[in-house]
């Protein structure tokens, strides 16, 4: 006979479960599939709201999440017999993507969007945009990658800071984070789902630290109302449900309250995760509340299971479970450390996941991975009642996973992606999920004398050419995906190829009559004629290999692969450069580079030198230039000659002399020193 005993008290948030904003979209979008014409293709960027359920059963009914880069792209595939419709989150999007949408409807009659974020959050984009500015330093409290604070940001102009809690903020405000508020406005807003303590903390924080802040409360009513309601409840109940997603901003507020109060609180998705709420007496107060992104029926779901029957049940199953080594368990995340996790997993001992038994990737961080509230399966390698601990292994459960993937990828020859996390002897090891391919040092497409070294830490593409079932072992090749990859490249290269097309290469190497370019998997040839304007005798003198260069297709032959490449250009001529800087009558610096019986020749600007006739070079008549001038020394000089045919130019030392000694025999012999006879 049942105890009626045995079952708790339940009370139900009144104001648990999908709140004004989420009903308003969640309606909106499920009006739309049921009267979606034939073809119509619905979107949603981003998941509409934050629980994981809500959104499969979505995927069920067609919905698709659309991402931020794909938008052009599926807007130019909207066609009269395949519309599309993409829905706007809840959360809101940045300025820039709302512009692109709206750029892509008006272009294409078939593509349109919804915008469906929460009037509370649109209230905070006007108070950005209307509010920040170069006189202003906005301040957000909030989850700073969180998408409705990324929304937020993106219409700020100015200077603008998020902060995660009313201690980050006081202590960016007391440091130098922050050192312009004594010349510019201080204005803050807080994340619609921001929990109301920290909230009035950091507004506490501001005043006391900042002179006339303006302060907007932005914080939802709603939210505003379930937190409260929240702490109520977990005050006078033994134990805490909180039901929603575990990506949920609002959800991870309302379970911080409560745990703050209830110690006794658990985090779930649905009825499923009840297994970690297994109270040890049977005359107790449970408490109930939800989510703004929970739909109704997961609540119901929830309140049935904890009813008489049901929970009874869980609670005599709950008395006679053990764990094995061997088993497998799926647990809640407690506690993230770099060396492991901490798991609540229904039992009497706690699950311990050490880092070596998660990944074998050495740089993976655990904190960045897992957050408390996420749920894990694992294996039980160990148990210890004296200890009080369980011993668990993700990887043994990952890899059994991981292992089916990658014989199902050995059969249709799929490329894997996978990074190298260890050069063992005679090859590398590569991770695929929790599984390790090796891949022999001759199939990496790293030459013989090559370093594999320089493979470790990279992200690697290769096909697994075998594998051995005893012991889950699997070789790859990246040598076959390269090859292809190549070809690939030569196949499209050729396709489109044209003479005078420009591409971007770099320099592979260098022989005596010019240098190889590698233009994405197909070579071209500057020749040494090609690289300067003036006379080389080495490719080195211009370029060096590895070093980026734009060059153009001069001609190609398909059936031989030849292709030869263009580098100097006309605005790199010399002849160019100079004429468009000098004209005769101009002076100029130039540096002597040569002489001969007749003359010295002098650089004008690289590549381009002039004659000074020897008659040139002085007032007086000399015997040869060098009794004047010396090479490397540089002289002004008039440009008195441009013979733009043959490219020649005759320049003047003497011609400035003379002018000079004329000016100076034009002074007065009473002229102040340093005044010109024209200034008199």
């Amino acid at each position: 006979m049942k105890n009626e005993n045995s079952a708790p008290r339940i009370i139900v948030a009144e104001n648990a479960g999908f709140c004004f904003g989420v009903k308003r979209a969640t309606d909106t979008l499920e009006e739309k599939i049921k009267n979606a014409s034939p073809g119509e293709r619905i979107y949603t960027l981003g998941h509409i709201i934050h629980n994981t359920i809500y959104n499969a059963e979505l995927l069920k009914k067609g919905v698709r999440v659309l991402e931020d880069d794909e938008i052009e792209k599926t807007a130019l595939s909207a066609s009269e017999k395949s519309p599309v419709t993409v829905f706007i989150r809840t959360h809101g999007v940045t300025k820039q993507i709302s512009d692109r949408l709206a750029s892509a409807a008006d272009k294409n009659p078939y593509f349109s969007y919804v915008d469906c974020t929460c009037p509370f959050v649109k209230k905070i984009h006007r108070i950005a945009s209307e509010h920040s500015s170069e006189n202003s330093v906005f301040i957000i409290i909030g989850n700073p990658e969180h998408p409705e604070v990324r929304g937020i940001l993106s219409h700020c102009t100015g200077e603008s800071r998020v902060y995660d809690s009313a201690e980050a903020l006081e202590k960016a405000l007391q440091g130098s984070e922050i050192d312009t508020l004594d010349k510019k406005t201080a204005v803050m807003v807080a994340q619609t789902t921001q929990n109301l303590c920290e909230w009035h903390k950091s507004q506490n924080v501001l005043r006391k630290l900042c002179t006339n802040p303006i302060i907007f409360d932005t914080i939802c009513n709603v939210t505003e109302i379930r937190q409260l309601e929240a702490k109520k409840l977990a005050s006078v109940c033994d134990y805490m449900i909180v039901i929603g997603g575990k990506d949920s901003s609002n959800t991870a507020k309302l379970t911080e309250i409560c745990k703050s109060i209830c110690k006794n609180t658990v985090w779930v998705e649905n009825a499923d995760g009840l297994k970690a709420l297994i109270p040890p007496t049977n005359k107790i107060k449970v408490g109930i509340a939800a989510g703004a992104s929970t739909p109704p029926g997961i609540i119901e779901e929830v309140y049935k299971t904890m009813s008489a029957e049901n929970f009874e049940t869980m609670l005599e199953e709950s008395l006679c479970k053990t764990l094995n080594t061997g088993d497998t368990v799926t647990g809640i995340v407690t506690a993230v450390s770099n060396a492991e996790l901490q798991l609540d997993i229904g039992y009497k001992v706690t699950g311990i996941i050490k880092a070596e038994q998660i990944t074998d990737d050495p740089s993976v961080n655990l904190k960045e991975m897992f957050k408390v509230g996420d749920e894990v399966e694992a294996f039980v390698i160990r148990v210890s009642d004296v200890e009080g601990i369980a011993e668990l292994s993700k990887k043994r459960i990952d890899s059994d996973k991981n292992w089916n993937e990658i014989v199902a990828a050995a059969e249709a020859k799929t490329v894997l992606e996978g990074k190298v996390v260890e050069i063992a002897k005679g090859g590398v090891i590569a991770l695929v999920g929790a599984n390790r391919v090796f891949i022999p040092g001759a199939l990496t497409g790293i030459p013989k004398s090559g370093d594999l070294n320089t493979l470790n830490g990279k992200t690697v593409k290769f096909r697994i050419v075998e594998i051995k079932e005893h012991g889950h072992k699997a070789y790859g090749s990246m040598r076959e995906v390269i090859r292809e990859e190549k070809q690939a490249k030569e196949a499209a290269f050729w396709a489109t190829v044209e003479e005078g097309k420009h591409y971007t290469g770099v320099v592979k190497s260098m022989t005596a009559y010019g240098a190889f370019v590698d233009l994405g998997g197909v070579d071209g040839m500057i020749h040494t004629s090609e690289l300067s304007w003036k006379r080389i005798k080495s490719p080195a003198e211009v370029v060096s290999i590895g070093q980026e260069v734009d060059v153009y297709i001069k001609s190609f032959d398909v059936e031989k692969k030849r292709i030869s490449l263009g580098y100097k250009t006309e605005e790199t001529n010399p002849w160019k450069i100079f004429t468009d800087k000098y004209q005769i009558g101009d002076i100029a610096p130039v540096k002597i580079v040569s002489m001969m019986p007749f003359g010295a020749f002098a650089e004008i600007v690289d590549g381009v030198d002039g004659l000074i006739h020897i008659s040139q070079i002085a007032l007086e008549k000399i015997g040869k230039p060098a009794d004047v001038l010396e090479i490397g020394q540089v002289v002004d000089a008039k440009i008195t000659d441009i013979d733009y045919e043959n490219r020649k130019i005759s320049l003047s030392i003497r011609a400035l002399l003379e002018e000079a000694k004329a000016a100076e025999e034009a002074m007065p012999e009473d002229a102040p020193e340093g005044v010109a006879a024209d200034e008199q």
